[in-house]
């Protein structure tokens, strides 16, 4: 496996800005995985996506896309690239299918519409101004342009926030059917779900500084708890026993429970991704 993104030292600081917005900080982007990066607002995550689609240049640091110099590519990297931002940008005056046929062609090499447009449902709807959508359907129109390229690297930004559940699952099995083939996936997001469901690694940005840097599954192993909650019904109520998950199989009163008690629930101490988000950034999820 290759690196798409390799981040080393990186500063970025905004010109009417006292302090830097990006405050040194490193990580690679592994070629065919999902990399979530996370924080609360204002912790550099959307300049950070910035930098690395060549939106803001004028950082300090060294950032390879390849074993390339990003600095030194020229606008051939956009044909690699697709991008779906947090708000969906559209010509809301032209129809669907008029808007995917105008940015189709700022690429030598395009994906099939049709074939994107009805996997999310829009197919249908191609010939209805955009001004007439509604706010999901142009969150799904702007993933189908994210795609249009068939590109090497995905940047998404809140990709389903403002979908219904089942077609934040369409957006979501396309994300993961992208990766299967070996596409790259850098997400943002404060959606937790989505960061669980697809991410192979996350990290969490606070204040332009990277504080953790690992999968969804070694943080909850990290931060969780070692036991198992028992819930079973006793005379009529809900009662429940906390047992350590260490040497479980030879806990007598565990077993004893499962067999003779009327049991309702068994759950882990395995903590979500946001008590870990609150956990690691200091910041509660809104």
């Amino acid at each position: 496996m290759g690196v798409a993104f390799s981040v080393r030292d990186l500063h970025f600081r905004y010109p009417s800005s006292r302090e830097d917005t990006i405050k040194g900080i490193s990580f690679d982007v592994l070629e065919g995985e999902i990399f979530g990066l996370l924080g609360p607002s204002g912790a550099g995550k959307s300049t950070t996506q910035k930098i690395l689609t060549k939106l803001l240049e004028d950082y300090k640091g060294d950032i390879e896309y390849f074993g390339k110099n990003l600095k030194s590519m020229d606008s051939s990297f956009y044909e690699e690239i697709g991008v779906g931002f947090e708000v969906p940008v559209h010509f809301s005056k032209l129809t669907a299918l008029e808007n995917m046929r105008f940015f189709s062609r700022f690429y030598r090499k395009t994906a099939n519409i049709q074939e994107l447009m009805e996997r999310v449902g829009l197919w249908e709807y191609r010939d209805v101004k955009v001004a007439e959508f509604s706010k999901g359907m142009k969150v799904r129109l702007n993933f189908v342009r994210a795609l249009l390229n068939n590109p090497r690297v995905l940047f998404l930004d809140e990709v389903t926030n403002g979908l219904d559940p089942k077609n934040a699952r369409i957006i979501k099995d396309m994300i993961a059917e992208y990766r299967a083939k070996g596409g790259t996936v850098f997400l943002t997001t404060h959606l937790m779900n989505d960061v669980e469901q697809l991410c192979d690694r996350v990290a969490f940005c606070v204040s332009g500084k990277l504080i953790e840097i690992s999968t969804p599954r070694d943080l909850k192993l990290k931060y969780g708890k070692r036991e198992v909650k028992v819930e079973y019904r006793e005379n009529g109520t809900i009662a429940s026993a906390v047992f350590p998950l260490d040497g479980i199989g030879f806990n007598e009163e565990f077993h004893s429970l499962l067999k003779t008690g009327k049991v309702e629930t068994i759950h882990s101490g395995e903590t979500s991704l946001e008590e870990i988000f609150i956990i690691v950034t200091g910041v509660e999820m809104k």
